[in-house]
């Protein structure tokens, strides 16, 4: 029995981490159990995290299976684009170019900035009263 070929790819955004999984197939995607549509309602997350195929015109060529940890939804969709990029250069390096043109690459560096003591929020202060 011969092994299935799986091309795997670490994408992260924010505190979202996504663990991916490409093997060919059809283009269905499995992520925590969920499909797609389940997992992302909004059409632009769900064009977001297509991008990659887009690009590189393999939409149909493989199956997503993903894990992602940490972060929210949006976070989710930018770690597994990320991801999903990552495991497509794995796959065939010839997409390095196209990938990297669109800027799939480039982990995303922003990051929520710390709260500071004396305030509220990051930068937020509490009201001032002058009497």
């Amino acid at each position: 029995m011969a092994d299935k070929v799986v091309y795997i790819g670490t994408g992260r955004r924010k505190d979202a981490v996504a663990r991916v999984r490409l093997m060919p197939g059809t283009g269905t995607f499995s992520i925590g159990g969920k499909t797609l549509e389940q997992y992302f309602g909004r059409k632009t997350l769900q064009a977001l995290v297509q991008q990659p195929f887009n690009v590189t015109g393999t939409l149909a060529r493989f199956d997503v299976i993903a894990k992602i940890e940490g972060g929210g939804i949006s976070g989710h969709a930018g770690a597994l684009r990320h991801g999903i990029a990552r495991a497509l250069l794995e796959a065939d390096d010839g997409f390095r170019a196209e990938l990297k043109k669109a800027g799939l690459l480039t982990r995303d560096p922003r990051m929520k900035e710390r709260r500071k003591y004396g305030l509220k929020k990051a930068r937020k202060r509490p009201q001032f009263s002058k009497r």
